[in-house]
């Protein structure tokens, strides 16, 4: 019997994309004897041409991952430095309930984006996100009803299952 494997989803094809580009990011960054913000994010390019140069995204695909995660990276290194609380409490749910490989890398990355939040202090705020944009796993608040919506992997940001609005922010501390 000839077992076809279903198509990949698109979908979940860009959040593996978005977790590859994390570790790739990871990865140069450790090399680095100081961390900055202006460095975190010049390996997170470095890391998105990469997976471009291997035909794992498309340039507009590598453009937008790229920029979902450095969003994601600064809001999390934000929120952390500023009320003290943990990634948990940033996502919104128990960590534990992510792949090993992910938390391992949150955690990674959301320490070393700390240690380069003082050069993006002055330019920091609040992210907002949109439907239809690329983030990393965690509890989004609609701004329209308040409606929260957690995302347990990284993937599109869907419009609110309460009242459709398609503008999020990360709760606050």
């Amino acid at each position: 019997m000839n077992t076809l494997k279903p198509p990949h989803d698109p979908v979940e094809a860009l959040g593996e994309a978005y977790e590859l580009l994390l570790e790739k990011t990871l990865e140069k960054t450790r090399a680095l004897e100081r961390v900055t913000a202006r460095a975190v994010h010049e390996m997170v390019d470095r890391a998105r041409a990469e997976l471009v140069a291997l035909g794992r995204v498309t340039e507009r695909e590598g453009e937008e991952l790229a920029e979902a995660l450095k969003r994601d990276l600064t809001e999390a290194a934000r929120y952390l430095d500023e009320t003290g609380r943990e990634l948990k409490d940033w996502l919104g749910f128990d960590i534990e309930l992510l792949e090993d490989r992910l938390r391992e890398n949150l955690f990674a990355a959301a320490d070393q984006t700390t240690l380069a939040l003082n050069a993006l202090r002055m330019a920091a705020r609040a992210a907002e996100y949109h439907s239809g944009e690329i983030t990393g796993p965690g509890t989004l608040v609609c701004d329209a009803c308040g409606e929260r919506v957690q995302l347990r992997h990284a993937g599109r940001v869907p419009p609110c299952p309460k009242c459709r609005g398609g503008r999020f922010h990360r709760p606050s501390a």
